[in-house]
């Protein structure tokens, strides 16, 4: 398989994997049929489910944000042609890691080192 293959092959799997990013952020963001009133007391009722549910909702919305945001990247990297280096110490992804997740812009040990994105 030629290098223009290859990156035509990471910049469809960047592609999917954006869109699919998109669809799941526009359905987080969709406006819910029944808001109901939240209030709290005492009692765990359906306005603390509701309450909880909308947490979970933002915590996965910034989640998938930050995802989008390094799909970008890994894309703009491609297009410089800095794909596959990480963007902290300059050693090369391996290969391994980008066939499993073709955004990654940081080597393992990199990623360690800083946390969970």
């Amino acid at each position: 398989m030629s290098e223009t293959q290859d990156r035509e092959q990471v910049r469809a799997a960047l592609d999917a994997k954006e869109e699919q990013l998109e669809q799941e952020i526009a359905e987080l963001t969709a406006p819910h049929q029944n808001m109901g009133n939240i209030s709290f007391g005492k009692r765990v009722g359906d306005g603390t489910s509701m309450a909880v549910e909308r947490l979970s909702a933002v915590h996965a919305h910034d989640r998938l944000t930050a995802m989008l945001e390094e799909v970008r990247r890994a894309r703009a990297a491609l297009d410089d042609g800095t794909w596959g280096t990480c963007v902290v110490c300059g050693n090369p992804i391996a290969e391994a890691r980008l066939e499993a997740r073709p955004w990654a812009t940081r080597c393992v040990g990199c990623a360690a080192s800083a946390g969970p994105r």
